[in-house]
């Protein structure tokens, strides 16, 4: 099955990017008309600058937060037993849709350089009123790639309409990923206990980054949140019992706004203070030693930079104490604005970047501490190849592809083509 899986990936690579053909000729005419308007996105932001200071690296240090066990032994006690992955991933909701039965309105969310190998697209009915967030994969939990028997995806999507209780709630499907079958996906409400346990509300964040380590879920929180990351426990994933719009204990049962699934927070981890930097995407760093999670600054669509980005070493797990060291061990400056997704990999970092309105195409670098250079694309080699709306870069080590998601577009690529678009 695993050979079928791949000659179908092949397969599915070489049909990409002949649909991508018309996009790419269509983005190379429109690059000629672009003059020095673009100037500011073309410049190059150069190398890396290294931050040292105290006054630059204190800021970042975490301070972690778990909820009491007997809390969430109260929760489970009322809510029923816990479940795992493996039982939420037999029990989906629905199926993605191949990238060929994808509306062209929705393939346009996908970069034009490098071509994707990998692509597939969200139900409307099921994403409506919903805004796609950050994405990780088992290739983060384990170096094997896999969770058990099955390659998965975590996509998560904050609500973008409706009540302004429902505004703000975040969620994330769990995506069977494997080879010989078309990758199902099953809701679950992230939440955070409340009431001792008693209860739980619904977290109320954009889902800009996630991380998938070991058996823990790191997600980022909007500032609202006070928090800056939440951690939840991939093997205590409860069963909501009523099927309602509204958030916890309910008459009758459990409520998770539709979703038949929760995730309590276990953990969570502030900043020094309320004006500290926050993070807006994370990524597992799987070359550093201990294992790193990365991050890049959340800042406003206007602000003018720079940004920073730093890494956080994991914690000697599995066992006992923070899952975080919670010193950052590494601070850098880039001249780059409107990050939107970080990945490091060996000493390189790559930054992905908004341009402007959420319809026009992003841009994406590797920077290191001696320079900077863009995927570039076009007649003009313009530097607008990659998706606009794309919020989250995740390397799956085992396969050597990057991951992403725009848009209702969840789609890969290898972290080889990044580079060879690079070097041009």
């Amino acid at each position: 099955m695993k050979h079928r899986g791949r000659h179908r990936r092949r397969r599915r690579g070489r049909a990409l990017r002949a649909t991508l053909a018309g996009t790419a000729l269509a983005l190379t005419a429109a690059a000629t008309m672009i003059s020095t308007s673009q100037a500011t996105d073309a410049d190059d932001p150069g190398a890396l600058k290294p931050l040292t200071a105290a006054a630059d690296t204190a800021p970042l240090r975490l301070t972690e937060h778990a909820v009491p066990g007997a809390e969430l032994d109260r929760l489970s006690a009322s809510m029923g037993p816990a479940v795992g992955v493996g039982a939420v991933l037999a029990d989906p909701d629905g199926a993605l849709e191949d990238a060929d039965d994808c509306t062209d309105e929705d393939r346009r969310a996908l970069p034009v350089e490098p071509a994707v190998t990998t692509a597939y697209c969200w139900p409307e009915r099921d994403t409506d009123g919903w805004r796609a967030g950050a994405v990780t994969t088992s290739g983060d939990a384990d170096e094997d790639g896999r969770w058990g028997a099955h390659r998965v995806v975590l996509s998560g999507w904050t609500r973008s309409s409706g009540t302004p209780a429902e505004q703000g709630l975040a969620r994330i499907a769990f995506v069977a990923a494997d080879d010989d079958r078309t990758p199902r996906y099953t809701w679950a409400l992230l939440a955070v206990p409340v009431d001792g346990g008693r209860d739980f509300r619904g977290l109320g964040s954009d889902v800009s980054g996630m991380v998938w380590y070991q058996d823990k879920l790191l997600v980022t929180a909007s500032r609202g949140e006070g928090d800056a990351l939440y951690v939840y426990d991939l093997d205590r994933v409860q069963r909501a019992t009523v099927d309602a719009g509204t958030v916890g204990r309910v008459p009758g049962g459990w409520s998770a706004a539709g979703a038949r699934y929760v995730l309590p927070a276990v953990a969570s981890y502030t900043t020094a203070g309320a004006d500290a930097p926050r993070p807006g995407g994370i990524a597992l760093d799987r070359g550093s030693v201990p294992h790193g999670l990365v991050v890049h600054e959340a800042t406003a669509p206007d602000e003018e930079g720079p940004t920073r980005l730093w890494r956080y070493a994991f914690g000697p797990r599995p066992g006992y104490g923070p899952l975080l060291r919670t010193e950052p061990v590494a601070v850098y400056e880039t001249e780059l604005t409107r990050v939107r997704g970080v990945l490091a990999h060996r000493s390189d970092w790559y930054v992905s970047r908004a341009t402007g309105a959420p319809e026009e195409r992003g841009t994406l670098w590797r920077q290191d501490t001696k320079g900077a250079s863009p995927v570039r694309c076009g007649a003009d080699e313009t530097y607008r190849c990659w998706s606009g709306p794309a919020t989250s870069l995740s390397y799956w080590q085992a396969t050597g592809d990057v991951w992403s998601q725009s848009g209702r577009m969840l789609f890969a690529l290898p972290l080889a083509a990044v580079d060879e678009a690079l070097e041009r």
